[in-house]
């Protein structure tokens, strides 16, 4: 078995934090990177190179059905056996087991001496308490007392307590870790893409209870014909050339309404899928939606294809679907691992899928950001009780107080936090991965500058040049340069800028440039600088404010149409530059 560079290096990463430190370590892959080749790693060297045994440990049957699959494949010279209750299977001989928790938790003397126990989507153990997970360890501790534990999982935290790695926890430390960014990049994992709208819907009453939205509110928000409408025909218009898109919904009743107005917009049938529904029927649906072949009917015909399949909290963690290109997020949480797991469904590659687009309804982009850089809960926390009660503008970088929601200085209106307060008529137009760039041109019809004071953090005050573009009737763009900067790159960028929008006389080869904001305010007023035609904005995710990144300029002033102006300042006894021949002039 040929492993990825990435596994190869979680493996030698782990067996290194096995042989030299005490604890139990966690290993993080991304969604459909490939993890159970990891565990059959494990497997293999304990079982055959030193003669040992492993349990390999899961919560769903599906997962463990999934990983005995995989495990057979890639290593079918193990002696693998089940020990599931749903899967009717209760094998405890073998070398190495795929068990499920809730079968397993009081039945340790049963199965016997460990050497290696793997926990397959290792961030549903509890962080403390008496859990399934901790009443086996402690006995199957009790059998073995070298016994070690390693963790698997794509998201290693929870919503309420954080990182699943502490120093009183079953999980200790990370010992490696790959980002989804770089499996992309590689091609282990497919593209994901989002782009949309921002029509808002109120749903400022949604409350969060035991640490999620309350969804009983969004079954009376979501009762609205006009809603689900306008999310259909967007979906139609922004998925209409996707072959199998997946829709996660806060509730059955949203489900039903969702594929109702599906089937009678677009005539297509939207297959359904809860926890209700009967096993049999539900491995048929997912074999139609995967498009595996079915046996014929009594009449000799197969069921149709699935296209759209919606389901209510149960495609998430174990559902293994290549072919998913689309990924509809009806289901708003505050939960940044359930919100990983939707977008996830589309992360794994298949044979004439070029990427996955994901359709956010519910602002969980806004909410959790880039897919790839998710910030653990308990950072969030810290931050948030360092922050003081103060908040900075992105247009004009004053520091105001945090309950402003309009700046009083440049009349900036600051965007409504989404955490709980949005529905979506479109798809949001965040980007799901970070470090991609949205560039948009603008035409500009006036630009201004002025001086901007900043208060730094001792009290101190920083000047620097605003310089605003109007790009519509009442809508201004910012930038900012600093000629008293004393920063060699800042001030060699205001440099640049410089040279780009004054004559050759005024460039820095032949003169000194301002160095401070009144001089550049001087030979503003004086007409020296060339108006901005067109500026170029980039918005980059995961990134604070778009930037100024590009500008075309209209004619640069001459010399000779300024020069009366320069040679009155120069011949001002007070004028605050002083002499003019330093310059040569």
């Amino acid at each position: 078995m040929e492993l990825r560079y990435y596994q190869r290096a979680a493996v030698d990463a782990t067996y290194n934090y096995l042989n030299n430190r005490n604890g139990n370590p966690c290993i993080v892959i991304p969604t459909g990177g490939g993890k159970t080749a990891v565990m059959a790693t494990f497997c293999l060297d304990v079982a055959q190179k030193w003669n040992g045994r492993v349990l390999v440990v899961s919560h769903v049957k599906e997962l463990i059905e999934q990983t005995v699959v995989t495990l057979s494949r890639i290593a079918p010279d193990l002696s693998v056996g089940v020990y599931s209750a749903g899967l009717d299977c209760r094998d405890t001989n073998n070398s190495v087991i795929v068990a499920g928790i809730q079968s397993i938790y009081q039945k340790a003397e049963l199965l016997g001496r460990f050497d290696l126990i793997l926990v397959d989507e290792a961030h549903l153990i509890p962080p403390d308490g008496d859990g399934m997970y901790q009443t086996f360890l402690k006995s199957s501790m009790a059998l073995n007392e070298r016994l070690r534990l390693v963790g698997l999982t794509a998201t290693p935290y929870r919503l309420k307590s954080g990182s699943i790695c502490g120093k009183e926890n079953l999980l200790n430390d990370i010992s490696y870790e790959v980002s989804v960014k770089e499996l992309i990049d590689g091609g282990f994992l497919s593209h994901i893409t989002s782009r949309g709208g921002s029509r808002k819907v109120n749903t400022s009453n949604l409350k969060i209870v035991r640490g999620d939205f309350d969804l009983s509110h969004i079954d009376e928000l979501m009762d609205n014909d006009y809603l689900l409408s306008a999310v259909v025909d967007d979906i139609q218009q922004r998925a209409a050339d996707r072959k199998s898109i997946l829709v996660f919904c806060p509730s059955i009743a949203v489900c039903e309404r969702f594929c109702k107005r599906y089937k009678s917009a677009t005539g297509e049938v939207a297959a359904l899928i809860t926890g209700s529904t009967p096993a049999d029927m539900r491995e048929s649906i997912i074999k139609r939606f995967k498009g595996i072949d079915e046996s014929e009917t009594l009449f000799g015909d197969k069921p149709d294809p699935i296209r759209v399949l919606a389901n209510v909290n149960v495609l998430t963690t174990g559902f293994d679907a290549p072919n998913v290109d689309c990924v509809v997020m009806l289901r708003p949480t505050a939960s940044p691992g359930l919100y990983y797991q939707q977008v996830g469904r589309g992360f794994r590659i298949c044979l004439g899928k070029k990427d996955c687009l994901v359709l956010d309804y519910c602002g969980n982009i806004m909410r959790h950001g880039p897919v790839d850089v998710i910030t653990p809960p308990e950072y969030k926390q810290e931050n948030n009780k360092k922050k003081p009660s103060v908040k900075e503008c992105p247009e004009c970088n004053a520091i105001i107080h945090a309950g402003f929601k309009t700046c009083p200085l440049c009349g900036f209106e600051f965007p409504v936090r989404e955490s709980s307060s949005k529905l979506y008529t479109t798809a949001a137009d965040e980007s799901i991965l970070s470090g991609e760039t949205e560039v948009t041109d603008y035409q500009v019809f006036e630009t201004n500058y002025d001086i901007h004071e900043k208060e730094r953090e001792d009290g101190s005050i920083s000047y620097s040049i605003k310089i605003e573009y109007r790009v519509a009737l009442h809508i201004w763009k910012r930038d900012f340069v600093f000629p008293e900067s004393t920063n060699p790159f800042a001030r060699n960028k205001f440099v640049e800028w410089w040279d780009k929008h004054v004559c050759p006389e005024l460039q820095s080869t032949r003169i000194c440039p301002p160095t401070t904001c009144e001089d550049f305010m001087d030979y503003a007023n004086w007409g020296c600088l060339a108006d901005a035609k067109e500026i170029t904005i980039t918005k980059v995710a995961g990134a604070k404010y778009p930037r100024v990144t590009g500008f075309k300029l209209k004619e640069i002033p001459s010399y000779d149409s300024i020069r009366q102006k320069i040679q009155e300042a120069q011949e001002a006894p007070l004028h605050q530059y002083g002499d003019y021949d330093g310059y040569g002039y």
